[in-house]
């Protein structure tokens, strides 16, 4: 039979309401005290699951750090716009909280009074681990675990078409420019860049395939990237990055350099920013819908009985401008 607060209040005498508070991460306590309670409601096999039985009234929206930047807001902006408008549909307050692993994540959200949260972009498995431990219900959004309901765009899918469509040019020397192949989304647009591949019979050359550094200035690390890749014997004639930011950061680089885009060298992004179809020359990218993104982790918070790994795929599109194509 499982456990009651009952139990679990009996076994640390403390009171019921004590307990009550500690499970539910509310105000009012220690850490002792609370990770005392909870460790023993563990331990005596207490369902969790009991705690999201409740009407969500206020959730959280957790952005790591290391995606708080200039380069990475187009994308996560409209995205917290979408759960914000989810929210505000159906009379649930939305907060927004910046967090890292290096800081009192529990703290700051606890701040807060979640019923449940939204994590968007790349968390650490530990960070991910003290946060469902509050027992609220928790969706990723453009990341994906084992274990954890998540919401996606389909990367590989994306990344696929992006790289089909430089070989319809008949573009034969496509560089990859990404970033971690930890994240989720990067890992699967670098295997959708080479599936494509693969099924035009193409090996894909390592020389052409350039991971920019996470640390040092974004621009620079492009800029350095692009010079080896033009330095090659046999250099790149179209180029697939992993987000628009790159994409337009190593266009400007290429302009400046006396190329030209898209006769010398053919470029695709990737998340379809507001800052891609101005530039210039327009940059052709793969469009998300990045505002249906965060409106479907709301939708998959309020689910009654989700499975406890499901998961959500967005479409994507390939939207062609001059940067590739200028036909």
């Amino acid at each position: 039979m499982p456990a009651t607060i009952r139990d679990i209040a009996k076994a640390t005498n403390y009171s019921i309401g004590t307990v009550s508070r500690a499970l539910k991460n509310q105000d009012g306590l220690t850490e002792k005290t609370r990770a005392r309670i909870r460790a023993v409601a563990r331990e005596l096999g207490y369902d969790f699951g009991k705690l999201r039985q409740g009407e969500l009234r206020r959730v959280a929206f957790l952005l790591h750090r290391q995606h708080d930047t200039q380069s990475s807001s187009p994308f996560y902006l409209p995205v917290l716009q979408g759960a914000e408008e989810a929210c505000r549909r159906r009379g649930i307050a939305l907060s927004f909280v910046v967090v890292g692993p290096a800081e009192p994540v529990l703290e700051l959200v606890r701040v807060h009074q979640p019923d449940a949260l939204l994590c968007a972009g790349f968390f650490e498995a530990e960070l991910l681990d003290a946060l469902r431990e509050t027992g609220k219900p928790l969706v990723l959004l453009d990341m994906r675990l084992p274990g954890y309901r998540s919401v996606n765009p389909d990367h590989q899918l994306g990344g696929y078409l992006a790289t089909r469509h430089l070989l319809s040019l008949g573009r034969r020397r496509i560089a990859m420019l990404c970033g971690s192949l930890a994240h989720h989304s990067i890992h699967e647009r670098s295997r959708g860049f080479r599936k494509a591949l693969f099924e035009a019979r193409m090996l894909a050359d390592p020389e052409l395939e350039v991971q920019l550094p996470r640390v040092g200035d974004p621009s620079d690390n492009v800029r350095r990237a692009m010079d080896a890749l033009l330095a090659l014997p046999k250099r790149p004639d179209a180029l697939f990055c992993y987000n628009d930011s790159t994409a337009l950061a190593a266009m400007q680089h290429c302009l400046e350099r006396g190329l030209k885009i898209p006769h010398d060298l053919a470029i695709v992004g990737f998340d379809d920013i507001q800052a891609a179809a101005s530039a210039i020359p327009p940059l052709s990218s793969i469009a998300i819908d990045k505002e249906a993104l965060g409106a479907l982790g709301v939708e998959l918070l309020l689910e009654k009985h989700p499975a406890p790994d499901a998961d959500r795929t967005l479409p994507v599109q390939l939207v062609v401008r001059e940067s590739s194509d200028d036909n």
